[in-house]
């Protein structure tokens, strides 16, 4: 099973790091290998924010949707995303958000995911930590031209 981190210091708000990330019907428009994204259910639970979403992904003739139950912590900084239905076995992955100093963010993302396709499952192996940079690379350039000057903002 594919499991990876990828860690970033971006120049920005926390706050507006976990819009980004939140904002999942956007992601078509900046996430490599992402065609499609729905919300079917968006509700605040006290302190969780529980989205149900589909996402279309894939890479050339591969390209297939699943659904996602995802769940923001507001306490922890924190979204958790597990799939409930699709082309994968098994999918969590796990956003971080950390306060560093002169309005810097840190981000962890950890990512574990099987697809049901053994064959495809296997392709992914060798190519995924460059996927996950790639995806990575998009949300730190989108969270730039989206908020560049946000930084000392109220």
């Amino acid at each position: 099973m594919p499991k990876a981190s990828v860690k970033r210091l971006i120049e920005c708000k926390k706050k507006y790091l976990i819009d980004l990330v939140l904002d999942i019907e956007k992601y078509p428009e900046f996430v490599p290998f992402c065609f499609d994204a729905k919300i079917h259910e968006n509700k605040n639970e006290g302190d969780l924010t529980r989205i149900i979403a589909d996402l279309t992904i894939g890479k050339g003739l591969f390209k297939d949707t699943y659904k996602s139950d995802v769940v923001f912590n507001k306490k922890k900084d924190s979204i958790f995303v597990k799939n409930i239905k699709g082309p994968l076995d098994h999918l969590s992955n796990n956003w971080k958000f950390t306060d560093k100093k002169n309005g810097i963010t840190e981000v962890t993302f950890d990512i574990d995911f099987e697809i049901k396709n053994k064959f495809l499952n296997s392709l992914m192996v060798v190519s995924f930590q460059f996927g996950l940079e790639k995806i990575a690379d998009a949300f730190q350039k989108r969270a730039e031209e989206l908020f560049r000057n946000s930084k000392n903002q109220i």
